[in-house]
């Protein structure tokens, strides 16, 4: 991909059409009955979101591999509760519910035939997508997710900042480095550190135990980082408690292993796309057939006259 220089936005694909299906009723249905409310939400969330914040770029950020084997290598619990069948040769299964795995081959469909640009890699999250998008973007970038895990993202000197979906995406959080360091004590920078020293029980990660968010952030306003935590656990000199520093100490292995668990990735290969925001349709027939067999009406249409605005 060749750096963006005007505003990109990377969408969390998979993170909005979640909170699309859980926020759009069921009975949002195709002609033949199926439900369809996570594709035309999703359509919704989209059409608001380049209306509201006109960005020159867009990226729908797949994940190809939502539990990569080597982070499952390196911390075995990582997204275990959430894996509904396990594949040898292949990528876990992810607990997706029933009425929602067949709509996101048709969210795939649509957003192909729209010409927005969709990218997921082999052996990579969608976060590591993100990442290395905007690792390499030359301009500012908007992130939408739901995830909290992107906000290590954040940087004002680079006008990288998340929006986070409060209600539907009608209400956003505009994170910047303010609203982190109000909120939990950190910068952009800090927020895997804390992460990973909280733990996150959604994804598995036991972190320090002991050490919640508060603490975390204390410890991280005092030392730095989490190399200068591992410091100061070595430094008797250090305002570290007995029970900080055993704890700290016995978790080890663990603070070996996580930055690279925690922290998205920004090398990943990634194809070459054309991200700029279509104004027509790429394949205007696959679209008005797809749009006939599952009744996509008003969100689709509404979308496509906000692109050709």
């Amino acid at each position: 991909m060749r750096g963006v220089t005007g505003r990109l936005m990377l969408l969390d694909t998979a993170s909005l059409y979640f909170r699309a299906y859980f926020g759009v009723p069921e009975s949002v249905r195709a002609p033949d009955g199926t439900p369809v409310n996570a594709v035309r939400g999703l359509l919704d969330f989209i059409d608001r979101l380049v209306k509201d914040h006109r960005p020159d770029a867009l990226v729908a950020c797949m994940d190809a591999d939502w539990r990569p084997q080597w982070r499952v290598e390196l911390i075995p619990s990582y997204k275990a509760h959430r894996v509904a069948e396990e594949h040898a040769a292949g990528p876990d299964e992810e607990e997706v519910p029933d009425t929602l795995s067949p709509q996101v081959p048709v969210i795939e469909a649509v957003l192909d035939a729209v010409g927005i640009a969709r990218v997921g890699v082999a052996g990579y999250e969608a976060d590591d997508v993100i990442g290395t998008f905007t690792a390499r973007a030359e301009g500012p970038v908007d992130i939408v997710t739901g995830d909290r895990d992107l906000y290590q993202l954040v940087d004002d000197t680079r006008g990288v900042r998340v929006l986070y979906p409060l209600k539907g995406v009608g209400t956003l959080q505009l994170t910047d480095e303010a609203v982190l360091r109000a909120k939990y004590g950190v910068d952009g920078k800090g927020y895997a550190d804390l992460a990973l020293l909280r733990g996150d029980p959604s994804d598995g990660l036991p972190g320090v135990p002991g050490v919640g968010e508060k603490t975390a952030a204390k410890l991280l306003t005092e030392y730095g980082d989490l190399a200068g935590i591992l410091a100061a656990v070595e430094d008797r000199r250090s305002k570290l408690t007995p029970t900080q520093r055993r704890r700290l100490d016995e978790a080890r292995p663990y603070l070996a292993v996580a930055p690279k668990v925690v922290r998205v990735a920004d090398d990943v290969p990634l194809p070459e796309v054309s991200t700029a925001l279509p104004r027509a349709p790429r394949d205007p027939a696959a679209l008005e057939a797809l749009a006939a067999r599952w009744g996509l009406g008003g969100s689709l249409e509404r979308l496509l006259t906000t692109l050709g605005a």
